[in-house]
């Protein structure tokens, strides 16, 4: 199509009625067609819009430090200095509530974690072995804790060591919804919460997709329990001492709330019949222990120690045996100590209170990252954290930061911990999430290298299958990075969670339908069916595996080459709106959040937020995506009518 050219009378004209509008004062301005191939190049491109995951720009807005006089200057560095004070105290109370909400989930729900383990018959299917460490996990919020009873449970010998490494494998996916929930509080910001969530789920996904990789592998060739024995037979590993580094800081404030025995899960799990009746709660820190040797009425000689001490009178036989007294000698120290209170009791009370300072926390840790965090200080740390190496050793960047997670992990001797610290960073800006992505990894393995030690502080007779069990940990760990880390085409978390972060970002009640499927739901879904044996396992979970790929694999088709499905598949427009897009469910959720606090503020809050989302959807469909042959009037034309389509199918769902 040639140029639009005016012909040279008609210009003419034109150019003589403008010398006399220009006389007479006219402001009208000359409309020029600039020369194109379509009509399409006619229309005005609107910008681009900005990619949300770019770190933002924390400007400063105070005073430049130039300009300060001295005693700006000197009052500018107290008052950060009292910030950095002010962090590192809610840093440390942020820590110190995450070990009080694990042992108030321990207090709830302890027992019933030793109940699950001690069924034997169900943890021989490693689907259900699997998915009681997820929920064990999730009851203690302590994957170390659920570790160490697979390791009580297989020194004990009621568990192999081949039946606990499904376990374990659960108690990876476990031990990452804490940073999940972490993320939760940031919800108030879009942009924020965006970056925080995906920064968070990064770390589940990487545990989902491991586990669906390794486990398999594991059942059909034994890989991990092979090469971990291998490393155990092949070395002659000694006895030592875990260490206490982290702990040694936070240990005087948190022993001074609550104390728990650990070795009554254990016993629960291993069959103890008098750990059923203790308390959690330690009432006496300090016992003594006095074995002596006593004249003991047994039923019958059979039950003597020895022939030769035993003695026969009448219908009474007496033997000589060791018994062994436990004196009470000193009372812990600590608020419930003299608490009369059943340990459900307890153990809610400190978890609405852990709650309450760990969110407050966080938010006050946010808050006073991003006062500090601004101007030249920002651009430093963030050009720190976020910036690769130069070529040819840009690939070393990641590995550094893998390093980097795993030594600050056994610092802080927990993977919950140091993960529920970098979100809070990584949904200001300061972290980007291909930088959290590795700091994940590296934490993974930090977690286990402390299992590992821990395991070595076994005794002797224990210490071979304690200490397999940690390195199970860590070779799961180690092959799940180089499935997921090594090839950037592999990086598949850090797509999901991308994607999972605009989802939770435009529809935010979906985070919580998130983590309630995720960690409940499916799990206890998949443990229903193992108790049901693996014909209905089978039966059942095969057709929806199947459906799932099915529909993963036309989802790729649609992005990536469409022409190769039929017409019908190119789209999912064929099926009800509520089968393909969350719109209609934010429609319900706000009608019923809207029923549900129509006297309150939050109502105000819900409806400005579906407003708010309702304009971008607007503003983003504003501008469609359309071919050189296209007409974009006769496109508008059709685009108001599919909105008023979608429109009235979303008052039909609706309508309560």
């Amino acid at each position: 199509m040639d140029s639009l050219r005016l012909p040279q009378p008609m210009a003419d004209q034109n150019k003589s009625k403008e010398d006399s509008n220009e006389r007479h004062g006219d402001k009208s301005k000359e409309v020029i067609a600039s020369p194109a191939h379509s009509t399409v190049a006619l229309i005005d491109e609107e910008p681009e819009e900005a990619d949300p995951w770019d770190l933002p720009e924390l400007k400063d807005t105070g005073v430049p430090w130039s300009a300060l006089d001295t005693k700006g200057k000197v009052l500018r560095v107290a008052v950060a200095v009292g910030k950095l004070v002010l962090l590192l105290g809610f840093l440390y109370m942020f820590i110190c509530s995450l070990d009080i909400l694990s042992s108030a989930f321990q207090l709830v729900g302890g027992k019933a974690a030793g109940d699950i383990f001690q069924d034997n018959s169900v943890l021989s299917n490693p689907l259900a072995g699997l998915v009681i460490g997820v929920l064990v996990t999730l009851l203690v919020q302590s994957s170390s804790t659920s570790s160490s009873i697979v390791v009580s449970m297989v020194s004990s010998g009621l568990l192999s060591v081949q039946l606990a490494v499904p376990i374990i494998m659960g108690t990876n996916i476990g031990t990452s919804v804490t940073n999940t929930l972490v993320a939760m509080t940031q919800v108030g910001q879009r942009s924020t919460f965006r970056r925080a969530f995906a920064g968070a789920t990064v770390h589940d996904f990487f545990n989902w997709l491991s586990v669906l990789v390794l486990l398999p592998l594991e059942v059909a060739t034994g890989y991990l329990y092979i090469v971990t024995k291998l490393i155990i037979d092949s070395f002659n590993i000694e006895s030592g001492e875990a260490p206490d580094l982290l702990n040694v800081i936070t240990d005087p404030l948190t022993d001074s709330i609550v104390q728990l025995d650990q070795s009554v899960i254990s016993g629960i799990a291993t069959g103890d019949p008098e750990a059923r009746n203790k308390s959690l709660v330690r009432r006496w820190c300090q016992t003594f222990t006095n074995t002596t040797l006593r004249n003991v009425t047994v039923p019958g000689p059979e039950n003597c120690t020895s022939v030769s001490l035993c003695w026969v009178d009448g219908n009474i036989t007496t033997t000589l045996k060791n018994i062994s007294e436990t004196f009470n000698v000193k009372k812990c120290k600590h608020l419930f100590v003299n608490v009369n209170l059943p340990d459900l009791a307890v153990g809610l009370i400190l978890l609405a209170l852990s709650l309450l300072v760990l969110c407050s926390c966080l938010i006050l840790i946010v808050k006073l990252l991003n006062s500090m965090l601004k101007g030249q200080v920002a651009g430093v740390i963030k050009k720190i954290l976020n910036t690769d190496f130069p070529f040819p050793f840009g690939w070393v960047t990641g590995y550094i930061a893998i390093l980097v997670g795993a030594g600050m992990t056994f610092i802080v001797q927990s993977s919950s911990v140091f993960t529920s610290a970098i979100t809070p960073l990584v949904g200001i800006g300061v972290i980007s999430i291909e930088r959290a992505y590795p700091l994940s990894l590296g934490s993974n393995i930090g977690t286990t290298t402390t299992a590992i030690l821990a395991a070595m502080a076994s005794p002797g007779d224990t210490l071979a299958n304690a200490l397999q069990i940690a390195l199970v940990h860590f070779l799961f760990n180690i092959t799940g990075i180089l499935l997921w880390y090594p090839i950037p085409f592999m990086r598949i978390p850090i797509r999901l969670a991308k994607g999972l972060g605009n989802i939770t970002a435009s529809y935010r009640w979906f985070a919580a339908v998130y983590i309630i499927t995720c960690f409940f739901v499916l799990p206890l879904f998949i443990f229903s069916l193992s108790l049901a044996g693996w014909q209905v396992l089978v039966g059942v979970g095969a057709p929806l595996i199947l459906m799932l790929i099915i529909i993963i694999v036309i989802n790729v088709l649609q992005k990536r080459k469409p022409g190769c499905l039929p017409a019908a598949l190119r789209s999912w427009d064929f099926l009800p709106l509520w089968a393909h897009s969350l719109a209609p469910w934010d429609k319900v959720v706000g009608a019923c959040t809207t029923k549900c606090c129509c006297c309150c503020k939050c109502c105000q809050i819900a409806v400005d937020d579906q407003e708010h989302t309702e304009r971008e959807s607007v503003e983003n469909n504003k501008k469609p995506h359309v071919e050189v042959y296209d007409n974009p009037a006769m496109s508008a034309d059709k685009e108001v009518e599919n909105e008023i389509k979608i429109e009235l199918e979303i008052l039909k769902i609706t309508r309560l």
